[in-house]
Parts: C-alpha cells; sequence; structure tokens
C-alpha cells in the first residue's frame, strides 16, 4: 500500500490537517477516526493542506467535501497547488450540487402531470399515425405488381403465425365452449328450454366469442413475437444493415406478416367455430340430454350463415390491427434489453385493447344493419 499521513497540529484556536502521500478509500478510514477524535469546541480556523498529496480518488474527495460543509460555521483554507487533485475535488463539488438540484426539484402538480401525459400521447398518436401513413403506401405499391409479392415469406409467415397456433386455439376455443353451455345449461333447466342452448351457443360463438377469443390469443402468442421479433432486430442494426444493402424493411419484414395474419386468423376463426361448438355440444348430450342429431338439426334451423360470416368478416381487421400494433412497438424498440420487454408487454395490451374497440363498432353497426 502507497505511504499516506497525517498530521495534525491545534494552535490558539487554529487546526491545521496536514495530509501526505496518497488519500484514497483505502486509507481514509484511519484518517476519519484521527479527525473525529479532535474536540473542535474551541476551534474558530481550520487549515486543509492537501501540498503534499500525490493522489486523490473520489471517495476521499467526497470525504473532504463532506468535511468542510460539516464545518462551514468556521473559516477553512485548503491549500493545494496539484491540478489534479483541485479538479477532482471540483467534480465532485458540481456533481453533488446537481444531485442536490435534482433531489429538491419541486413536485409536479396534477394539472403538469396531466399536460405531459396529454403531450406523450399526442406525440404517440402522430407516430403511430405516420407509421400507418408509410405503411399504406408500402402495401399499395406492394400489392400493384405480382413481381413485388414475396410468396415464401408469406407463407412462413402463415406456417409461424398460423398453423402452429391450431393447436392452442382449438384447445382454447374447445374450453370456451365447453364452460359456455355448461354455465348456461344449469339455468335453462330450470325453465325446461334445454332445447335453447343451441340457440344461445351458436350465435353467441359464431358473432362473438370466437373472433374474440381467436383474436386475443393470436395477439398474445405471434403479435408478441412480432414485436420482439422486429425489437431484437433493430438492437443488432440488421434492419439498418437492410436498408443500407438497399431492402425495404417494410417491403421484406412488415407487410409479408400483415398479410399472412389477414389470410390466416379467418381460418383460426372457423377453426374456433368448431371447437366451441363441439364443446358446447358435450355438455349438451352429457348434460342435458341433448343427441348430437337433435343438436345439429336445432342447429341448422335456429342460427342463419350471416352469424358465422359476421365472426370471419371481423378477421382480416383483427389481425391488420394486431399486425400493425405488434410491429409498430417493435420499430420502437431502443437499444437496451429491457425495452424489448416493455414493448412486448404493451403490444399485446394496446392490440387487445384495438380488438375489443373494434369488436363494439362492428356490434353497433350490424345490428344497426340489422344484420
Amino acid at each position: 500500500m502507497n505511504h499516506s499521513s497525517l498530521d495534525t497540529a491545534l494552535v490558539d484556536a487554529k487546526l491545521s490537517l496536514k495530509f501526505e502521500g496518497e488519500l484514497t478509500l483505502y486509507n481514509l478510514t484511519k484518517h476519519k477516526k484521527k479527525i473525529d477524535s479532535i474536540d473542535l469546541s474551541g476551534v474558530t480556523d481550520v487549515i486543509i493542506d492537501l501540498s503534499k498529496l500525490n493522489f486523490l480518488d473520489s471517495a476521499a474527495s467526497i470525504f473532504i467535501n463532506n468535511f468542510q460543509q460539516q464545518i462551514s460555521n468556521l473559516h477553512v483554507e485548503l491549500l493545494c497547488n496539484d491540478k489534479e487533485v483541485l479538479a477532482m475535488l471540483e467534480l465532485v463539488k458540481e456533481q453533488k450540487l446537481k444531485y442536490q438540484e435534482i433531489s429538491h426539484r419541486k413536485k409536479r402538480n396534477f394539472i403538469e402531470k396531466l399536460g405531459e401525459n396529454s403531450y406523450k400521447n399526442y406525440r404517440s398518436f402522430l407516430s403511430f399515425m405516420s407509421f400507418m401513413g408509410e405503411l399504406f403506401a408500402n402495401k399499395i405499391h406492394y400489392l400493384t405488381s405480382y413481381k413485388n409479392i414475396r410468396y415464401k415469406e408469406i407463407i412462413f409467415e402463415i406456417n409461424e403465425s398460423a398453423i402452429k397456433a391450431f393447436g392452442i386455439v382449438a384447445l382454447t376455443s374447445f374450453l370456451i365452449g365447453l364452460v359456455v353451455a355448461y354455465q348456461s345449461a344449469y339455468q335453462l333447466k330450470l325453465y325446461g328450454a334445454n332445447i335453447f342452448i343451441v340457440d344461445m351457443l351458436g350465435i353467441s360463438v359464431l358473432r362473438e366469442l370466437s373472433p374474440l377469443i381467436t383474436a386475443i390469443v393470436i395477439a398474445g402468442r405471434s403479435g408478441s413475437a412480432f414485436t420482439a421479433q422486429i425489437g431484437a432486430m433493430k438492437i443488432t442494426q440488421e434492419l439498418d444493415a437492410m436498408q443500407t444493402m438497399g431492402f425495404d424493411p417494410y417491403r421484406f419484414l412488415v407487410i409479408p406478416k400483415i398479410i399472412a395474419l389477414m389470410i390466416t386468423l379467418p381460418i383460426l376463426i372457423f377453426i374456433s367455430d368448431i371447437m366451441a361448438i363441439i364443446g358446447g355440444m358435450v355438455v349438451a348430450n352429457l348434460d342435458l340430454g341433448i343427441t348430437t342429431d337433435m343438436f345439429l338439426d336445432r342447429f341448422r334451423e335456429a342460427v342463419d350463415i350471416k352469424h358465422f360470416l359476421v365472426g370471419i368478416v371481423k378477421g382480416p381487421f383483427f389481425a391488420f390491427l394486431i399486425a400493425s400494433i405488434a410491429i409498430y412497438r417493435g420499430l420502437l424498440v431502443k437499444d437496451d434489453t429491457q425495452s424489448i420487454g416493455f414493448n412486448t408487454t404493451k403490444s399485446v395490451v394496446e392490440s387487445i385493447f384495438a380488438v375489443i374497440i373494434c369488436d363494439a363498432i362492428f356490434s353497433i353497426a350490424f345490428t344497426n344493419l340489422k344484420i
């Protein structure tokens, strides 16, 4: 360990502290104990002599600064000619002032927070509309010629985002149909209206439940994957590399994902319809004594084809919202891994919210149109 010493002298109410050698974190404790043992009650002047000091680290600089503040009621004189030592002391002092300024910053009131959040939401809305404008412009250009369409990428995305999701969508829909039918069966048995479970289950599943459940599952599965994939590519600068090589990320990454999901979500809704109806059919048979033939005959009579088509029509719109929001959130990822998690979470939440809003608009429109 390098030489370090502290000489103290108290003469006529004047205290002299003379440091020599190196003053660092490793030898700071013994010097602090020595200074703390000095009685400062009769002292009026303090001289801190750093002229013989060879090196001063940040911990020792903080100690000197704190000691000066502790004896601020006394006359303090600092002796030092070394520019590096003085620069370290000044740096610590400036940083402490900045920290104090941040710590004592006035808390914002409700109006300020509301204004700031409103402005952030306004900027986010403008950013999203800019993204949508660029997306539509590229999509129109993409579809103007068969040569522009990248069939291999679309087929790959269909496999990744839809075909591999058949299992989870089918299982979820089957369980939803099972639960809805089971809860409804108890109420219908009280009035002897067992057969009406077919009407209720068929219309609710085909029009609302299957499209919503499928969209929510895809938003959590494929939407989050889109965000994470685009975000990871942005962090690793793959998007910048594509642009440098003359490849348009919208043409090669964004639009194939959106088109693939718009093609496959109606198919997934169709699978969901079948599995949910099968789940309801199982409960109707076991709990209400309705045979499969009776169930299907009543289903054919009570449920019009329009209810099925209403659910299928919602698919492309839900898919566009899910894919667009997921990709937009992926493009917002910053150069840190924490940002991927944050934007992936926001992607799923915003996609589900957008799907529910879109479904509500469809319900109002179809009801007014008597469809």
